[in-house]
């Protein structure tokens, strides 16, 4: 297996699993090393500072100085931490020694109660030091931890919300150790080890950053020398590798807890995505059954019209009047347009179902799809009142001239002989946007309020009122619409019927 290259050398990885973690030690963070280093510093100047102050101003009680001293090696303790107090505590115990305790300007301690001051100051001076550093380390912990907490818990909140991508995820992570680089692999099922019997190459399922993986590498195998890279093994047979410096124990915890949620992200989108395949397979179930009862009944029908008209016709030695010759081909021509629009309409169905439907977006006057939708259909009832001059909106011909006819089909259905009025106007808006409105109302018997959703669902017909049909019209109506970024909706009329209105947004003049 051959390893990522990453700055022009080989780099070895730090290989952790949940079970590491829980056996790793509890390792302190530091203070940083320029607070110790500004530490140390204190510790050296210090003392003599406060003890050249403690001559200046006059002072001769070596308690005082002492107490003095004291408060020198707390404050060196909250700059640097352990060491660097407990240095300062020695300096300045052996600076109260040589000027302030008798024989002065000697080491030697003449008075057994100032060496017992000097004891006791050393001993206070360390016990100091000890509790402000442990203080200082706690809280620097307590802080780092918080932190930490806040991300897991930010990082959670995205995958509960299903807000959050393996990309987005694999940003987070890099950015938040301050990483060049980071990568996620899965193991390439189609290529194993015949002895082990396990795969042994592993797939870049996503990157960020630079200097990282390409698409078909490998990642840096276990026990690879280098100083680096950092990864750990997700279960499910991922792994996610860090690229740009060693981590430090602290941080290697906080990515297996980030190779937790890394897990919990991978099976989430796959229950998604398993439901989605469920529901798919579920209106496919339905879709199929709904075409096998249309082609058993509703497609049947106009074919047997049209069979049992061109077998009369063909029937030698009958001689049919010209108007029952005539009603015969009626009938042929009835049944076969009734028969095509069945067709187109499952067809269309299909194409929706399948995300297949595509719009050819541009400007669209309304008198001009509304001729072409309504050629052909009886129009002694229907009353064209369109606003003169009004402007484009934004349609697919082909679509919107099908959309209109199948709720003109289905307004001819249901307002027997009373009149059917299509208008237009400029109203509301549509995912923003100004949008044109056609409203097409008939004056039947209405729809109530359960019959109004349930009218667009695919295969619903509410009463057998007209031609039989397979329930397809509006379904395939109101998926056209949205298809070209309009909305199809149904309200009642005043004084009864129903209105069905067509809004699109308003045309730019550019076509998509």
């Amino acid at each position: 297996m051959r390893t990522l290259p990453f700055g022009g050398s080989d780099r070895s990885e730090v290989q952790m699993t949940c079970e590491d973690y829980g056996m790793a030690r509890l390792a302190a963070p530091d203070l940083g090393r320029v607070r110790t280093l500004i530490g140390f510093a204190l510790a050296l100047a210090l003392p003599p500072l406060l003890e050249w102050g403690t001559f200046a101003a006059g002072g001769d009680f070596l308690a005082a100085d002492v107490l003095l001293q004291v408060a020198g090696v707390v404050a060196v303790a909250l700059v640097g931490g352990l060491w660097p107090a407990l240095l300062g505590a020695l300096w300045s115990s052996l600076i109260l020694n040589y000027f302030s305790t008798e024989p002065f300007g000697s080491l030697e301690v003449a008075d057994a109660e100032n060496l017992l001051t000097l004891a006791i100051f050393v001993a206070v001076a360390v016990s100091v030091s000890l509790v402000v550093g442990l203080a200082a380390r706690r809280s620097r912990e307590a802080a780092i931890a918080s932190a930490d907490a806040a991300t897991l818990g930010e990082l959670a909140r995205g995958v509960l919300a299903a807000e959050d991508t393996l990309q987005g995820f694999l940003h987070h992570v890099r950015t938040h150790f301050g990483m060049a680089g980071a990568a996620l692999y899965v193991r390439d099922e189609g290529d194993g080890d015949a002895r082990t019997n396990e795969p042994n190459r592993w797939k870049v399922l996503a990157v960020d950053g630079t200097s990282t993986a390409t698409d078909g590498g490998d990642p840096p195998a276990r026990g690879t020398t280098g100083d680096g890279d950092a990864a750990i093994r997700v279960p499910g047979g991922l792994k996610l590798v860090l690229y740009g410096r060693a981590l430090t124990t602290r941080e290697q915890r906080l990515l297996v807890a980030f190779g937790s949620q890394l897990s919990a992200l991978r099976q989430r989108q796959q229950l998604l995505a398993s439901a989605e395949e469920n529901r798919r397979l579920a209106e496919g179930n339905v879709m199929r059954t709904a075409i096998l009862r249309a082609v058993s009944h509703d497609l049947r029908t106009p074919l047997a019209g049209i069979k049992l008209a061109v077998t009369s016709l063909r029937q030698p030695g009958i001689d049919f009047p010209p108007e029952e010759e005539d009603e015969l081909l009626g009938t042929i021509e009835a049944s076969s347009d009734r028969l095509a629009s069945l067709i187109d309409n499952l067809l269309d169905m299909s194409r929706l179902s399948g995300d297949a439907a595509t719009a050819h977006l541009g400007p669209v006057h309304w008198p001009d799809v509304v001729g072409a939708a309504l050629r052909g259909a009886p129009s002694e009832n229907v009353r064209i009142l369109l606003e003169p001059n009004a402007p484009p909106v934004q349609a697919d011909f082909g679509m919107l001239e099908r959309v209109i006819a199948n709720i003109a089909e289905n307004a001819q259905k249901h307002a027997g002989n009373t009149d059917i009025e299509v208008t237009s106007a400029v109203s509301g808006t549509v995912g923003g946007f100004p949008a044109g409105e056609l409203r097409i109302r008939d004056h039947g018997r209405g729809v109530g309020a359960d019959g109004m959703v349930r009218m667009f669902q695919p295969f619903q017909r509410l009463d057998d009122a007209g031609p039989s049909g397979v329930g397809l019209g509006l379904a395939v109506a109101r998926g056209f619409t949205e298809v070209m970024g309009g909305e199809l909706v149904a309200e009642p009329a005043p004084g009864g019927g129903l209105t069905m209105i067509i809004r699109l947004p308003l045309s730019t003049g550019v076509r998509l």
